[in-house]
């Protein structure tokens, strides 16, 4: 069997839409994932999906006949999440009449208080490259902050801030407008990072009492309320593979 042929089994579980890597490196770690009937726990492992018999939680890993692409807007008060929520809190989920025909996934986050422009899809590929920092998606958001920043302040927030899981990549700010003692800031982002532009926000004494996601690389919430979804055409798929080398 030709090595050219072999892939790491969380890019694989990943490609069939079971999830991110991320999710479904812990899937593997917790022993969820069986290879040919034995159970994988680490995460280096490559096979090839052709020849081996590959289950998760005791079911046969299907590839996805078909891929799925649909943008949502947000509403703030909604988990990015397409399971329901043990708590109750609505969810992606529930923004949807009836359920998809396709096990779709968010791509990256969007905290519950936020609101705005989510991904959907089965992609696995394609997920792992837009939330990848290496690939530099861009992401764009205009944000509230409560104060009136000052040159110095906007030069920190574009040139990296600090944070307690690193240094943030460089980014793009501008003042939209001023209300008040109030700012809205356009601001954008190449990288991921758990609340990424509220931590930064905060971190120059910026309080964030607004924040909403407007664009993820071509993709933008045009003509879509709060609580809307639509699939993406065509040439809005081939953009957004284009933006991450996806070919």
């Amino acid at each position: 069997m030709s090595v050219f042929m072999q892939e790491r089994v969380q890019k694989i579980l990943a490609s069939a839409g079971i999830g991110s890597r991320r999710e479904c490196e812990k899937l593997i770690s917790q022993g969820c994932v069986t290879i040919n009937g034995e159970v994988v726990t680490e995460l280096g492992i490559k096979v090839d999906p052709q020849r081996a018999a590959i289950k998760v939680h005791g079911k046969l890993l299907q590839s996805p006949s078909i891929y799925q692409y649909l943008i949502v807007h947000k509403p703030q008060g909604v988990l990015t999440t397409m399971k329901p929520d043990p708590e109750g809190r609505p969810t992606l989920l529930s923004l949807f009449g009836r359920p998809l025909k396709t096990r779709v996934f968010p791509v990256g986050r969007l905290d519950m208080n936020s609101e705005g422009l989510v991904l959907l899809t089965n992609d696995g590929e394609l997920t792992y490259r837009m939330t990848h920092p290496g690939f530099k998606l861009p992401k764009t958001y205009e944000v509230k902050v409560h104060g009136l920043p000052s040159k110095k302040i906007l030069d920190i927030l574009s040139n990296g801030v600090n944070l307690e899981d690193g240094r943030t990549q460089p980014a793009k700010v501008k003042i939209i407008r001023t209300t008040g003692k109030n700012t809205w800031l356009k601001l954008t982002i190449f990288e991921g990072k758990k609340r990424q532009i509220r931590r930064m926000c905060e971190k120059v004494r910026l309080p964030v009492s607004k924040l909403k996601r407007v664009m993820i690389g071509p993709l933008t919430l045009r003509g879509l309320e709060r609580g809307q979804f639509r699939f993406l055409t065509n040439e809005e798929i081939t953009q957004l593979k284009e933006a991450v080398k996806l070919s």
